[in-house]
């Protein structure tokens, strides 16, 4: 019971992890006690947030595009060249794309589902030899998939490829964790609501008020909150938890109606 939600000494990576919410979990994982490697497709930044994390215990950046192929294996090569192991695998990295319906373009469908649900299956896909190579019965490996709230509700605006990417995601969470429990991974989604992130820059400018007012918590979602979920996700507070989304969003989707 002491330690139920201990992540120490434990080996994470988060994908996305050189800002918004990726860096928040990053962060709450180096704090912790975790080995943190932050992957993105920026070096410059994944190096920044690297070195800043550094200051507070152990984070390596290890930059590649998650978006192609190439870029999946080399992560999953660099990270086998140091890692015999791997306990938990976050799958942040992701994009948007907002469009009028009447102008959607396929290239903004493309890109997002690529990013937001092909990139994450093929990353666990090549992962799994570590994660099986940490997971026990006792101790299982964890995937922790970062979707939304759109994909489970109807955005106000018209970003349909990143809905439908993340209903994808929560339903490819379901799937993915019924065939790997017998193999002591555990898979669970968080579905956040509004951070302060790049992605949520242009709607927080714009809305931000009308966001807060419309929350039952009446804020903004904070670091603690999505870096205390994913801990608990990744923890042995979570052993007996497989398969599910969990809503962090201060109470939004559950008053929409």
């Amino acid at each position: 019971m002491k330690n139920l939600f201990s992540v120490e000494g434990k080996v994470v990576v988060v994908t996305g992890g050189s800002r918004g919410i990726g860096e928040m979990i990053a962060t709450g994982f180096v704090h912790h006690g975790a080995r943190v490697y932050v992957s993105s497709r920026k070096a410059q930044a994944c190096e920044r947030v690297a070195h800043e994390l550094s200051k507070l215990g152990d984070c390596i950046a290890l930059p590649f595009d998650l978006s192609s192929r190439a870029g999946i294996q080399g992560l999953v090569d660099e990270l086998g060249e140091r890692e015999p192991q791997l306990d938990v695998l976050v799958n942040n990295a992701g994009a948007s794309w907002g469009a009028d319906l009447d102008e959607f373009p396929e290239s903004g469908w493309d890109k997002v589902l690529s990013l937001n649900l092909k990139s994450p299956f093929f990353l666990t896909q090549k992962l799994l030899p570590l994660l099986r190579a940490a997971a026990t019965f006792e101790e299982p490996a964890r995937v922790i998939n970062i979707a939304s709230v759109d994909g489970f509700t109807t955005p106000e605006f018209g970003t349909y490829s990143y809905s439908a990417s993340k209903a994808g995601l929560i339903h490819l969470t379901r799937h993915l964790a019924k065939h790997l429990a017998k193999d002591d991974i555990l898979v669970n989604s968080i579905a956040p609501g509004p951070f302060e992130s790049k992605m949520m820059e242009w709607t927080l400018e714009n809305f931000r008020d009308q966001i807060i007012a419309q929350n039952p918590r009446r804020r903004i979602g904070t670091p603690e909150d999505i870096a205390g979920v994913s801990i608990f996700l990744a923890s042995r507070a979570s052993a007996y938890t497989t398969g599910c989304l969990i809503t962090c969003d201060g109470g939004r989707s559950a008053t929409l109606y």
